[in-house]
């Protein structure tokens, strides 16, 4: 049947692509089959919401031990296939201050006790590593990428417990640590590094006193920065680094973003707030990221952690990511009354759902945690193993793009920094939808069907409209040119 002029200046013109559980990956779609019980999608770009800072990965020491470890072809194939303009074109990513879990032993870059002064501090540890994946993966990126960096603890001589794990920071100390993100700062960009800003610390309510950590309150980390951090930083002409607080589960927001802004003089220096996703598998916590948005409108709102934790990844079987075995922490150690926030659940779906959730709740960043990992979920000297997008085996230089990979792209390849996230009304509650407009005016839609079936809809913008279809267990990007 031949299409008439009108149907064709009403057709709205899209690429689509397409990451399955039938084995698409990132696959350009041309071909729609129709189904019954067409959805409709309608476009608003007249309403908008906030703008992207990015999406990513973190630079561990691990990640960077392993690349270290494979021939020169396939670490140079990885840091493309994350960094390039081909590839995920990542362009948030987030770094480790000092050692943590994803750490081959514990260091500190102020080794010798007592240096109040810090002037024995070095990031020596960081050379051989670390430093060289920055660099490398600088080299490759056409745009750039931001980068920020957590502690996850002082070295033991600066806290009450005198240990790597656990205790608080000694008030007497408070002005030395705040020393210590400056001499960071100064040492990365020394290396030609440019930090664009910090959380204050990893998961300040600790993590079970397992691996490296640090405790702080709410008024804590409130005064540190207020009094100490902030301070030092403008002072050292580096007032515009970004401060995020908190840096843990999303479901505690609350009290720390009241404590966070309690006041003029402490919110000039936050600039927003970090947050992870453990506290639960499917949970994306609407209210309390509405309620952080709330409070401070204007500031930063970024998923600064997530992974599939507490499991050994799978080698060369997509089928196992798209299928609900996995479990995480919470399965088994989590208290009964919090249990259903912990099912079992499919790796690429936490993953899709949780973005998406977050972007239409106010986040404006989304980083993974670590980019590679070896087949059995490290190196961690914890053993604290868990999932990377990407899984290598070191012994026989082998590389395993696992479909979270395709997942992270479909939002970081394709919704670019300072693009707004748009209005949109969806009528089919079992596909999962968000879109955003680029600065270059094309929109990026994102598509997730969860469900065991295929599903159509139409895409709806101004008087245009275009027919797609979906696989089931499907995740789609769908981009609109405007110009």
């Amino acid at each position: 049947m031949m299409m008439s002029c009108n149907q064709k200046e009403n057709k709205l013109s899209v690429e689509v692509y397409e990451t399955s559980e039938a084995g698409n990956k990132l696959t350009k779609i041309t071909d729609f089959v129709p189904v019954e019980n067409v959805a409709t999608i309608t476009l608003n770009p007249k309403k908008t919401f906030q703008a992207i800072t990015g999406f990513g990965g973190a630079f561990t020491e691990s990640s960077a031990y392993l690349l270290n470890k494979l021939s020169q072809k396939n670490r140079d194939t990885i840091i493309q296939a994350y960094f390039s303009e081909e590839g995920a074109n990542y362009s948030l990513t987030r770094t480790h201050m000092n050692s943590c879990d994803f750490s081959l032993s514990q260091y500190s870059y102020s080794p010798v006790a007592d240096d109040v002064k810090l002037e024995h501090f070095t990031i020596k540890d960081d050379m051989d590593d670390l430093i060289p994946m920055i660099k490398d993966a600088m080299n490759a990126s056409k745009d750039g990428f931001k980068i920020f960096a957590s502690p996850w603890t002082a070295a033991p001589w600066m806290k009450d417990n005198n240990k790597w794990v656990g205790g608080k920071l000694l008030p007497k100390y408070y002005d030395t640590w705040a020393l210590f993100f400056s001499k960071y700062i100064d040492a990365y960009e020394a290396e030609g590094i440019d930090i664009w800003g910090f959380t204050v610390e990893n998961e300040p309510h600790g993590n079970g006193n397992n691996w490296e950590s640090m405790h702080f309150t709410p008024k804590e980390m409130t005064d540190f920065v207020e009094f100490h951090l902030g301070p030092k930083l403008e002072k050292d002409g580096y007032g515009d680094k970004i401060i995020l607080g908190y840096d843990q589960n999303r479901e505690g927001l609350k009290e720390w973003v009241d404590e966070m802004y309690r006041s003029e003089s402490s919110s000039k220096y936050f600039d927003g707030t970090a947050i992870h996703w453990y506290e639960s598998t499917y949970e994306v916590f609407p209210e309390a990221l509405q309620y952080a948005h709330d409070k401070a409108p204007e500031k930063y709102l970024i998923e600064t952690e997530g992974c599939i934790d507490s499991e050994i990844p799978v080698w060369q079987d997509d089928a196992w990511y798209w299928k609900k075995e996995a479990t995480d922490w919470g399965y088994d150690w989590r208290e009964p009354e919090k249990k259903y926030l912990h099912p079992k659940y499919a790796p690429v779906n936490r993953y899709a759902r949780d973005i998406i959730g977050c972007l239409n709740n106010w986040v404006d960043g989304w980083v993974d945690w670590n980019m590679v990992l070896d087949t059995k979920g490290g190196p961690n000297w914890f053993e604290n193993w868990c999932v990377a997008p990407v899984i290598v085996d070191p012994e026989k230089d082998a590389v395993y793009f696992t479909p979270l990979y395709y997942t992270m792209a479909h939002f970081s390849k394709y919704i670019r920094p300072e693009a707004k996230v748009i209005g949109l009304e969806n009528s089919d509650k079992d596909l999962q939808v968000t879109a955003a407009q680029n600065t270059d005016g094309s929109i990026a839609v994102v598509v997730f069907n969860e469900g065991k079936t295929k599903k159509s809809f139409k895409i709806s913008l101004g008087e245009k409209e275009t027919f797609i279809s979906i696989d089931a267990q499907a995740l789609q990007t769908i981009m609109i040119a405007t110009n």
